[in-house]
């Protein structure tokens, strides 16, 4: 679904999305970067760290207040009240779009770095017109600053605007920033 952080390369091939979500989560990207990014360097997203840093322990609490039984991750049951809750109607179809996109290594159940993804998207889908259900704001004022800031990235970062973040395209962001060690350490990083 495109996001890849450090992937060589972009895919050669058209992509497909596997699912109806991931095709509206690729639009609503494509609309983002139709009106560009308000962030305008590398370094600009670097002195927001300790701000997005903040906001997801902030929403470590909210995590564990939706893992109802404690067991450190959200099953689908627990997504659909979490989703109630936060006053973001979605489908029980598009329920488990998310869930399944979200849930990377296929435990049947959101650890808290996956909870954010989904939180996220969910964010990302909020002004879709397709989805006429969704909310203006996602339940959670103070994330959604930190979400509009890591699309804002995402959409700075993807310079061929492909949906993927490449080393390539990394390494010239950081380049971009003036700092001679940077590049020495994206190469490092994704190398």
């Amino acid at each position: 679904m495109g996001g890849a952080v450090g992937k060589a390369g972009s895919p050669k091939k058209p992509w497909i999305p596997e699912t109806k979500i991931e095709a509206k989560v690729v639009e609503a990207m494509r609309r983002r970067e139709t009106h560009g990014s308000s962030i305008k360097s590398f370094n600009s997203i670097i002195l927001k760290f300790p701000k997005i840093d903040g906001s997801f322990r902030k929403c470590k609490a909210t995590f564990e207040q939706f893992d109802e039984d404690s067991n450190g991750s959200i099953d689908k049951e627990e997504l659909r009240k979490c989703f109630h809750k936060l006053e973001t109607a979605f489908t029980d179809e598009e329920i488990n779009d998310l869930f399944e996109t979200c849930d990377v290594n296929e435990d049947m159940g959101m650890k808290f770095n996956e909870f954010i993804v989904l939180l996220c998207l969910v964010y990302l889908l909020k002004d879709d017109p397709a989805i006429p259900q969704a909310k203006s704001r996602i339940g959670m004022p103070d994330l959604e600053a930190t979400f509009e800031t890591l699309v804002g990235a995402f959409v700075f970062l993807d310079k061929n605007k492909d949906g993927y973040v490449s080393k390539s395209e990394m390494v010239q962001a950081i380049n971009e920033s003036g700092e001679r060690s940077s590049g020495r350490i994206a190469m490092k990083r994704f190398g």
